[in-house]
């Protein structure tokens, strides 16, 4: 009886051992899995490696700079200029390459900046509450209360416009959103049982925020930055549409879009190629979006 209960015991032991290490390396194995069977995650993810590519390599794929004028004004698509030209000659194939450029430095590193300082406010205010909970919360209130496009606007009358402070505009209005996501995870989470063994063994407060409690909550985070460049490049091309944006000669979507308004109804092409740059660029940064969030969410790993 004795040697078959140490038989029994011995590899349960063992595998309680061996599985200390497992759940981590399987959760991102399910995740990964569950993000390469999601076609719409794929399709998104398809896209935007595309445009990081197509912006990345604008110098080599345009035929023509964008700024460069011809006589060939208004021409329609043709084998010389795929996309026609705008009012003063130049190549719309070109400018909508290069605008890609303006649209994805614009999303991501806004995107960024805005995580970067939502984050720590959200986490401190979820971990520690009281006084600092209320005064962090109260002015996330007071951005909240201002529309994020009308924030925006004021932020870049304010600034002059270029695309830097375009940017800045987009990280500021975001840190609020992030700062709110953030608390929410940081208080469930701080109230499990690892987070309270940790603070009985007496380890400093930043420290437990940090190594326990953050990396606990950066589903919610991947998953809203994500949606937010999309967010943050249609923010951009209307700043630029309304001319609080990047200036010209700088191409960008949105510029091109409100220079060639006037002439829709006569050359359509014009601002049909930049609109739909928009189009397909949010699209895909929402639908991976989407696909991360399905992937993330621990309700679904069954």
């Amino acid at each position: 009886m004795r040697q078959e209960l140490t038989v029994e015991v011995a590899p349960q032991g063992q595998a309680v051992q061996q599985t200390g290490a497992v759940p981590a390396r399987s959760m991102m194995a399910i995740t990964l899995r569950r993000l390469w069977r999601s076609a719409t995650a794929m399709v998104g993810l398809s896209i935007v490696v595309l445009l990081l590519l197509v912006a990345v390599f604008a110098d080599l794929l345009a035929p023509y700079s964008p700024t460069q004028t011809t006589p060939n004004s208004l021409s329609t698509p043709s084998w010389t200029y795929p996309l026609g030209t705008d009012l003063l000659g130049r190549d719309v194939l070109s400018r909508v390459i290069y605008g890609s450029r303006v649209s994805v430095y614009v999303g991501v590193v806004a995107t960024v900046l805005g995580t970067l300082l939502g984050v720590p406010f959200g986490a401190l205010a979820g971990f520690y509450g009281g006084r600092l909970d209320n005064l962090i919360m109260r002015l996330m209130d007071v951005m909240l209360a201002f529309p994020i496009f009308l924030l925006a606007i004021v932020i870049m009358v304010i600034l002059t416009p270029s695309t830097m402070n375009v940017v800045l505009a987009l990280a500021i209005v975001r840190i609020p959103i992030l700062a709110r996501i953030v608390r929410g995870s940081v208080l469930s989470v701080k109230e499990n049982e690892y987070i309270e063994a940790a603070k009985a063994l007496s380890l400093p407060p930043l420290r437990i925020l940090g190594r326990h409690v953050l990396p606990n909550c950066l589903a919610p985070i991947i998953v809203t930055s994500t949606l937010n460049i999309g967010t943050a490049i249609i923010i951009e091309a209307s700043l630029s549409f309304l001319g609080l944006g990047t200036q010209p000669p700088t191409p960008t979507w949105g510029w091109d879009l409100k220079q060639n308004l006037t002439l829709i109804e006569i050359n359509p092409w014009i601002t049909m190629f930049p609109g739909l740059a928009i189009l397909v660029t949010v699209l895909a940064f929402n639908l991976l979006g989407d696909g991360l969030r399905d992937a993330l969410d621990p309700r679904l790993k069954a």
